[in-house]
């Protein structure tokens, strides 16, 4: 009975107003989030200088592959989670939360010490050289020591929008990027800790969003609670599985980014990695963006593919899929528009950079017409435990097209070929995704219980 007057709105409430209310709040926070990442780029720049800039560039890869763990497992989770609920199965909701963040804690921990452990190796893995090596390792030492406080606020948001509350998932998030400008600024411009002030910063303010999360737990009607720990195999390896294709996203990202340092260190040298690194901090917002778009899907179309209403759920995926295409289009105008003036934020002194930089965001833009489509079905079908299908989008778009058309564009377009290796993938990839819809419904595929 709990359940139903909790939930009674995702059974009965018009999709679009359902859609938006888990938009609304996924977005905003997913905006200030990057917004927050570019005003930490900005800072960097500012007080530590270029090379601090390219050196935290390169350390950059450690977010995503934080980020991916943590999806991994509280998509898989959340997904397993909300589909328990919608089946009415409250006990094993909570036994899969318990599940997942006791899994989270185990496997980063080991990973983080393993990373500590060659820690000057991975600096050079990413794509450090002698001159930007100093300021690379500053930032990995602190997040590699504190990662696991910035899994556990990630892991946690997930679950507590999938629990009905997406205003205290968005106001966690709102609250971790507010503190982390006040504390960049705080600990770059008036500690000089440099680099290592902006780790610590984003770390601390991890910790006090996650503390703001489980406030969440003060509430009386919340189905999300702690059970006594009993290890399930089964329910591990469903959380693996269905939340792949979200590691598999944020590993894509973590590796791209070291084969886009790699090709830019070759064909443009510092300056290359230092442009990128601009763009790629604006590229951050926009990606988030549409993450923000997926992420108000999941919910909504795990709990009715649980509850079988798949009507609901499709309507729920051509809205996401519209919102996320005309997100895509804005993006592309405001960057041919605006590049100079984003740029200039970031206090560029040598024109050379500048104009490299700006010619860079208004080719690297165009992927923005097809990215928010791919990203809405990898996430609709890992939502439908249709995993393959999703890992199969998330593998094209990224390390599957991306490193061959690395090494074939720039040596017939240049420096200009590496701008435009996202657009190709990204174009070649939507076309994939339309003529897979083409085939069998993936609904009509047995669902497992």
């Amino acid at each position: 009975m709990q359940q139903e007057v909790i939930h009674q709105d995702l059974r009965t409430k018009s999709i679009r107003k359902l859609f938006v209310s888990y938009l609304v709040p996924a977005v905003l926070g997913m905006v200030l989030m990057s917004i927050n990442i570019i005003i930490d780029g900005i800072m960097v720049s500012r007080g530590v200088g270029q090379l601090g800039l390219a050196g935290v560039n390169v350390a950059s890869p450690v977010f995503p592959i934080i980020f991916a763990i943590s999806l991994w497992i509280g998509m898989g989770g959340a997904t397993l989670y909300s589909i328990a609920l919608g089946e009415n199965k409250i006990e094993r909701a909570r036994h899969i939360f318990t599940q997942s963040i006791t899994l989270a804690v185990v496997v980063v921990g080991i990973l983080m010490v393993v990373c500590l452990w060659n820690i000057e190796g991975l600096a050079y893995l990413f794509g450090a050289n002698e001159v930007i090596l100093p300021y690379t390792l500053e930032y990995l030492k602190v997040l590699l020591m504190f990662g696991v406080i910035y899994v556990l606020e990630n892991v946690l948001s997930i679950f507590i929008r999938n629990d009905g509350n997406p205003r205290l998932a968005m106001t966690g998030l709102i609250i971790t990027a507010i503190l982390n400008i006040i504390f960049n600024y705080v600990f770059i411009f008036i500690f000089h800790w440099g680099v290592r002030g902006s780790a610590l910063g984003t770390i601390l303010s991890a910790a006090i969003g996650f503390l703001v999360l489980l406030t969440h737990f003060f509430k009386k009607d919340s189905l999300l609670k702690w059970t006594k720990l009993r290890f399930d195999w089964a329910i591990v390896k469903d959380i693996m599985t269905i939340g792949f294709p979200s590691f598999v996203t944020e590993m894509s990202v973590a590796i791209v980014t070291v084969g886009y340092n790699v090709a830019f260190i070759k064909h443009a040298g510092e300056i290359g990695v230092a442009g990128f690194a601009i763009v790629n901090n604006i590229h951050t917002m926009a990606l988030l963006v549409f993450f923000g778009v997926g992420a108000a899907l999941q919910p909504i179309v795990s709990y009715h593919f649980g509850a079988e209403l798949f009507d609901r759920m499709k309507a729920a995926l051509r809205l996401a899929v519209k919102t996320a295409v005309v997100c895509g289009i804005i993006a592309v105008v405001l960057g041919f528009i605006c590049a100079k003036y984003i740029v200039m934020l970031f206090d560029i002194q040598s024109q050379q950079l500048l104009d490299f930089t700006v010619k860079g965001i208004g080719l690297f833009f165009i992927q923005y017409i097809f990215l928010g489509f791919n990203i809405v079905y990898a996430e609709y079908f890992q939502s439908i435990r249709q995993t393959k299908r999703s890992t199969f989008i998330i593998l094209s778009r990224g390390l599957l097209l991306v490193f061959p058309l690395l090494w074939i564009l720039p040596n017939f377009l240049g420096v200009n070929g590496i701008w435009l290796v996202p657009v190709t993938a990204e174009a070649l990839t939507m076309i994939m995704i339309l003529v897979m819809n083409r085939r069998k419904d993936p609904l009509l595929v047995t669902r497992k219980a």
